[in-house]
């Protein structure tokens, strides 16, 4: 048996005030569940309560169902935005994809592992399939879905429907460079993942780890963020750096660059299948593990 079968993650957030962990550890409490986990964090500016808690049934007669609708009332007692699920339970990632497939082939590598708990319900590119000759896909659907300035928004209706279609809950652009429309950011809110470079100063444009080269930076870095109207301006999930010499090249930079991308972009997706994540404004509560 599934050592998580009877394990379950809660998620929440609401306007704080007194006595929210008290309610919740009392209903799990008398609902036979057993907490093994919980964080919580109080955000004095938003004035704000986020709290993320694991637990196991203990009780034979309740379930998921039973639970959720068990909690309902105390939902709505303290307005709160929240989620309960399995721990067990995989969640269907859509990754869309242009020419560098790095993060790709990474995050299918986690996902044979049994790193990321997910399902790969379909990998979606600009570019068609002779690009990735060289990565087994098995038997995750490949999709080509070319893109031009003129048919932009027939080639976004053409993914949203393949997301409605392969039921999708998470979107991971892995290194897709195309910019997502406002409706399309709108209809993904708060479940599309980006990744991209982080420099100081920054650079815009063709061949960026090329400019940094020329400015001399001594740190790259990679953003992985919340997809939203505001390009590349989403709530931030996770951030890593790397220190840059003299001694390194453009080609080094491109490489370094290539690494902390695909880590981060792992990192992020691990922590939002987790539950991990909770969106808090323009930024994120991350309760690590």
């Amino acid at each position: 048996m599934n050592e998580h079968a009877n394990t379950f993650i809660l998620t929440l957030s609401c306007v704080d005030r007194p006595g929210i962990v008290a309610d919740v550890s009392r209903y799990l409490a008398e609902a036979g569940c057993n907490i093994l986990d919980a964080q919580q964090f109080d955000d004095t500016d938003s004035k704000h309560f986020f709290m993320r808690v694991v637990f196991a049934v203990v009780s034979s007669t309740e379930n998921l169902v039973s639970l959720k609708t068990g909690f309902e009332n105390l939902g709505l007692k303290w307005r709160m935005t929240w989620d309960l699920r399995p721990k067990n339970e995989k969640r269907r990632v859509m990754l869309l994809v242009s020419k560098f497939d790095h993060c790709l082939v990474d995050l299918i590598y986690r996902l044979r592992i049994g790193e990321l708990p997910m399902v790969v319900s379909a990998v979606v590119s600009n570019y068609d399939r002779t690009c990735f000759n060289h990565i087994d896909f098995g038997e995750i659907p490949f999709h080509y879905l070319p893109v031009t300035r003129e048919t932009k928004m027939e080639q976004e209706n053409a993914i949203w429907h393949l997301i409605q279609e392969t039921k999708s809950e998470v979107i991971v652009l892995a290194r897709y460079m195309q910019i997502l429309s406002d409706g399309m950011s709108a209809k993904l809110n708060g479940r599309c993942i980006n990744i991209h470079h982080s420099f100081l100063p920054g650079f815009k444009g063709a061949k960026p780890y090329h400019q940094a080269h020329r400015r001399g930076v001594k740190l790259i870095g990679a953003t992985a963020h919340y997809v939203t109207s505001d390009l590349d301006e989403g709530p931030i999930i996770e951030q890593d750096v790397e220190r840059i010499s003299h001694r390194d090249t453009p080609e080094d930079l491109v490489r370094k660059g290539r690494d902390i991308e695909r880590r981060v972009l792992a990192r992020a997706l691990r922590y939002h299948l987790e539950g991990r994540v909770l969106i808090n404004g323009h930024k994120t509560v991350t309760f690590m593990d």
